[in-house]
């Protein structure tokens, strides 16, 4: 099965689950071995968007570039796999917790809980179960606003005095409810497992993030607060121009600076906002937003015929490596050079790469028609599609789950046709709702291919990959993430710290193994982490 696929390495495997079982300390065990490769700072960094490709074809094209000169001192993983669906939060955690869906309990950034109540219930005792979870801006207190309801003055550039403790810009409202308490549910607690954070704090160590929503605040994982300085400006929220930070490349350029000047104030011992003088993170980051808000605008027009990126993402990719090299000189600067493990991945690629690969389907109609035709004989059952998030992939949670309305849905899905539109807005047939379909999982399918059980209340009904297809009504978008394919998931992994020499791995490695790695290179135990344990996930070889 796709998702076992990168488990088949059985030696590490085998030695990551003795260690977290029996708590073993010996040299390949959690936080024994080699002190002299243990790090002070380990200073992860997502590029979202980001292809090996990318990564590959750029060193080649600017030698002189940071980007090249890191991968000049460290391994490269030139087989990495970000886990699917590939989206921003599966990835994410997966980076953080070392776990998959079925362990961590996250399928997407916006998805259907089964064993929930709904978002504002009250009367829990009679209410009914099902519920909506939204990990984007729709849970800040404010989606409009930089600081998602802060009520700072001087934005946009003031954003540094955003608190950095997102919890507190979180709209309790607008988060699903647990029927056992009848409390909302933040999303820390809504993750199943602890997260590195969780273990590097509760070592005693100073910990910090910067990424795109608020809703972030689930990488604290569970347990309580973990994260000391998370900062989280809302990519949503209105720009001085009017539109969302997302709208053009120049805007998620301006957007990532505020996150990028965050990691400089931190690499010289302070806080976010550069007021505090905390001392440096043991573990610390942000993500970049830039080449994927690029990736995706019709403006950018993607990549040339050959694969290359055009000029606007080229620029783009420039950009990045020239915060990466701000970064560079401040770890010179502060002497921590020797000292930080730098780990450099993607949450998740962007597809598709090749233009002509690109159709545009609108998936609102196949939906409607679903449910229409379906009520009409179960009228009990208005609307069969309970939930649904289609972005490079199709996602659906069934409000009647008897294996008739699943072969239902499955069988509409692969009989519905019609005319989507390709990068140039031209009319462009689709058949099977736009999806492989050799990749359509549904029922007890759905349930193998994220290799959990029948009882997970979070596991889609239906999944479908595609290639090339991206779900939306207009024609502004070019590119999205969230499936399955080649270009969604295979992305970057470099890392680079003392006792590590150049060379590439060709294995193929997942970024469920960068949270192991994480503990491991600060000298902890990776075995603390809960998803390590369930999973068995070994760190990244070759280190």
């Amino acid at each position: 099965m796709e998702l076992s696929q990168v488990r088949g390495r059985g030696q590490r495997l085998v030695v990551a689950g003795v260690c977290a079982v029996v708590g073993l300390t010996a040299a390949g065990c959690g936080s024994g071995g080699d002190k002299a490769a243990h790090d002070e700072h380990v200073l992860l960094l997502s590029i979202d968007g980001m292809h090996q490709s990318d990564l590959t074809d750029y060193v080649a094209a600017h030698p002189d570039s940071a980007l090249a000169k890191l991968a000049a001192r460290g391994a490269q993983y030139t087989g990495a796999q970000a886990p699917a669906p590939a989206d921003s939060f599966p990835g994410t955690i997966a980076l953080v917790t070392g776990g998959s869906p079925k362990t961590t309990g996250i399928y997407y950034d916006d998805t259907w809980a089964r064993d929930l109540l709904p978002a504002g219930t009250k009367d829990c005792a009679t209410a009914k179960k099902g519920a909506q979870v939204s990990l984007t801006e729709e849970i800040d207190k404010n989606t409009d606003s930089l600081d998602a309801g802060q009520g700072l003055s001087g934005l946009p550039d003031g954003i540094a005095a955003m608190t950095g403790d997102p919890s507190t810009v979180l709209d309790p409202a607008k988060l699903p409810v647990d029927p056992v308490t009848c409390q909302p549910i933040s999303p820390s607690d809504y993750l199943k497992v602890n997260s590195v954070f969780s273990v590097v704090h509760a070592a005693g160590q100073r910990t910090a993030w910067a990424d795109k929503h608020p809703a972030y605040q689930i990488m604290n994982g569970r347990g309580g607060r973990s994260i000391d300085d998370l900062f989280t400006p809302e990519i949503d929220g209105k720009s001085p121009s009017g539109d969302v930070w997302t709208k053009s490349a120049e805007l998620g350029r301006r957007y990532d600076t505020y996150k990028a000047d965050a990691i400089v104030n931190e690499i010289a011992g302070k806080d976010h906002s550069g007021t505090q003088q905390p001392g440096v993170p043991a573990l610390f980051g942000m993500n970049f937003q830039a080449v994927s808000v690029t990736q995706k605008i019709a403006a950018s027009k993607g990549y040339a015929a050959d694969g290359k990126p055009g000029a606007l993402l080229a620029g783009s990719l420039d950009f990045v490596d020239q915060q990466l090299g701000r970064f560079v000189t401040a770890l010179d600067k502060a002497g921590l050079t020797g000292k930080t493990t730098i780990v450099l991945t993607a949450k998740h690629g962007q597809s598709p790469i090749k233009a002509d690969a690109l159709t545009r389907v609108d998936d609102a109609p196949i939906i409607d028609a679903i449910d229409k035709e379906w009520a009409s004989a179960h009228p009990e059952t208005p609307k069969l599609i309970a939930h649904s998030i289609d972005d490079a992939a199709i996602l659906w949670w069934l409000a009647d789950r008897s294996p008739d309305a699943i072969a239902f849905a499955k069988r509409k899905l692969l009989e519905a046709k019609g005319t989507g539109t390709d990068i140039a807005g031209n009319p462009k047939p689709f058949t099977a709702s736009g999806v492989d379909v050799n990749q359509v999982y549904a029922g007890a399918d759905a349930v193998k291919y994220f290799d959990t059980t029948a009882d997970d209340a979070r596991v889609p009904d239906l999944f479908a990959g595609t290639n090339g297809t991206v779900y939306t009504a207009g024609k502004s978008k070019i590119a999205e993430h969230g499936g399955t394919s080649p270009d969604d998931r295979h992305v970057p992994l470099l890392v680079v710290g003392s006792g590590i020499a150049k060379h590439d791995v060709a294995d193929q490695v997942s970024l469920t193994e960068v949270a192991p790695t994480i503990l491991t290179r600060l000298g902890l135990d990776p075995g603390k982490l809960d998803a390590v344990t369930f999973e068995h996930t070994a760190a990244l070889p070759s280190l």
